[in-house]
């Protein structure tokens, strides 16, 4: 197997340096050394702890802003024990790289250079302006990263049309799914309160266990919506419940739940706050909840940014891929507040986050044609085709 000694070259390097969250380890360093070899102005933006690259190459003819979008961080590796070669030190095994960021989302970046590369050396002029908006804070707070590269940019009245970000999103084969959107997320923190006492005289004594119990119950099997066209129904589940002194003959004072809603776009934060709340009201109890707005849903309808990346896949893939917006969240819901349009496109993720993170050899030329194919498109093709037509 041929494998461009770019793509794996760069995919080697950015995941040898062990950039877990929200270190960067000379990533964008790294990447801004070969962005600006191919005339990209680039902008280290350092916010607390987090390093973020800011890089925009003029095509030299009017046209749109092309941003790739991604991130250097990684989540830790865990035991080093548990991998067949240490997590920061890329190995090929079986036809495959093995490291931690393997396909979440070194790869991806490692592409994004080589397919720019490639296009430069084609296309040295073009329409409009390519960029690459890159964090070392996705896989944490999220706080210090690709929020205030926006704010910057905002601040300075840059307009952005198109993003494409990296996120490993491909599910069985390489190619076979685009998200063109996120669900929201929603997280909460309950307490409870109750009346702590001896288990022998509950009479004198709340149980904060028992009377919730019921609510949970009830909140476990409301259908809060029915999601739409491009959304699933928006779910709510409970990811922690503590309560207890430790002792068995101790009613406990209080109970607290961490929960979460992965909603669509049909429902609204302020809706789903209003209704559990109501339900834990009925049930009269007394609590408190501390929460936390992770991000609202964000969708691009079908049209020329999903059409383009479709266009590019069953170029180089043959696959006709489909559009989705499931799974976890990604920084794309905060660009796509700036950037009409916004997808996600990147290797299969059957393995990120996990021991012996991979990707297959095969996927780096295929995952860098498929980049520079929808950059040509977009920068090349499509405003070539528009101006025939104002002819």
């Amino acid at each position: 197997m041929t494998v461009p000694c770019p793509t794996l070259s760069l995919a080697k390097d950015l995941i040898s340096r062990a950039s877990v969250t929200p270190r960067d380890e000379g990533c964008c360093a790294l990447l801004a050394d070969r962005l600006s070899a191919l005339g990209f102005t680039c902008e280290i933006m350092p916010f607390g702890e987090v390093t973020n690259l800011w890089a925009v190459r003029e095509g030299g003819l009017p046209g749109p802003t092309l941003v790739l979008a991604g991130h250097t961080d990684v989540v830790p590796a865990g035991p080093e024990s548990a991998w067949w070669s240490p997590p920061f030190e890329p190995t090929v095994r079986d036809e495959e790289l093995v490291g931690r960021g393997a396909a979440d989302m070194k790869s991806s970046l490692a592409a994004f250079v080589t397919a720019t590369e490639g296009f430069i050396s084609q296309h040295p002029q073009f329409a409009g302006r390519l960029a690459y908006l890159i964090t070392s804070d996705e896989e944490g707070p999220a706080l210090d990263g690709t929020v205030q590269v926006l704010r910057t940019l905002a601040h300075r009245g840059e307009q952005l049309n198109y993003c494409i970000v990296g996120e490993p999103t491909s599910s069985e084969r390489l190619g076979d799914t685009i998200k063109n959107g996120r669900r929201g997320s929603l997280s909460g923190h309950l307490t409870i309160f109750g009346r702590q006492g001896h288990v022998a005289y509950p009479h004198l004594a709340l149980n904060p266990i028992h009377a919730f119990a019921p609510a949970l119950s009830e909140l476990a099997s409301i259908a809060w919506d029915d999601g739409n066209a491009y959304f699933p129904p928006t779910s709510w589940q409970v990811s922690n419940i503590a309560s207890g002194t430790g002792a068995t003959n101790v009613i406990p004072g209080s109970l607290t739940a961490a929960f979460n809603f992965r909603f669509a776009s049909v429902s609204s934060p302020e809706s789903l706050r209003e209704r559990l709340e109501t339900v834990l009201s009925r049930h009269g109890l007394q609590f408190h909840i501390d929460w936390n707005l992770g991000g609202d849903p964000y969708l691009t309808p079908p049209g020329t940014l999903c059409d383009v990346m479709r266009a590019s896949i069953r170029e180089h893939a043959g696959l006709d891929a489909k559009l989705s917006t499931t799974g976890g969240t990604s920084d794309g819901r905060f660009i796509a507040k700036h950037c009409r349009e916004v997808i996600e496109f990147g290797p299969p993720n059957a393995t990120i986050h996990q021991v012996n993170e991979r990707i297959a050899l095969s996927h780096l030329p295929t995952l860098s044609a498929i980049y520079q194919s929808a950059i040509r498109r977009l920068l090349v093709d499509l405003p070539t085709q528009n101006n025939a037509h104002l002819d």
